[in-house]
């Protein structure tokens, strides 16, 4: 289980949306075994005073959070940084200066999902990757 936060500037977000969960989605599926079926993610587009960052940004600065079950191996994380930046650069044109991410994980037991908790639930997919 994922749940994916987009953090950027309004206008950059809506440009590239689309291309950038997709770029994100490949790298879950790609890198931490993610079933193709689990995409959740959620853009939070800020206005210019509600975002502030280093001047050596640009307007297309970009932050990720993921939060997921704890599990996956220190090597599975890196390759997904790793596929993260080569596909931003090569399919958005996102500079690595401008993105930004962080991996926040938590016991199963510490999620609620579908009216159980994490640990009790059957998700079909291995975490320990």
């Amino acid at each position: 289980m994922a749940q994916v936060k987009i953090y950027g500037r309004s206008a950059a977000l809506r440009a590239m949306r689309a291309s950038l969960s997709d770029v994100i989605h490949s790298c879950t599926v790609d890198a931490l075994a993610f079933p193709v079926e689990k995409r959740f993610h959620r853009f939070i587009a800020l206005e210019a005073d509600d975002f502030i960052y280093p001047s050596d940004r640009s307007d297309r600065y970009t932050v990720i959070e993921i939060l997921m079950f704890e599990g996956r191996s220190i090597e599975a994380k890196k390759a997904f940084i790793r596929l993260l930046y080569e596909r931003a650069a090569a399919q958005l044109e996102l500079a690595p200066i401008d993105l930004e991410l962080t991996f926040i994980e938590t016991p199963r037991h510490n999620w609620g999902i579908r009216g159980v908790a994490g640990d009790e639930l059957a998700i079909g997919y291995k975490v320990e990757v």
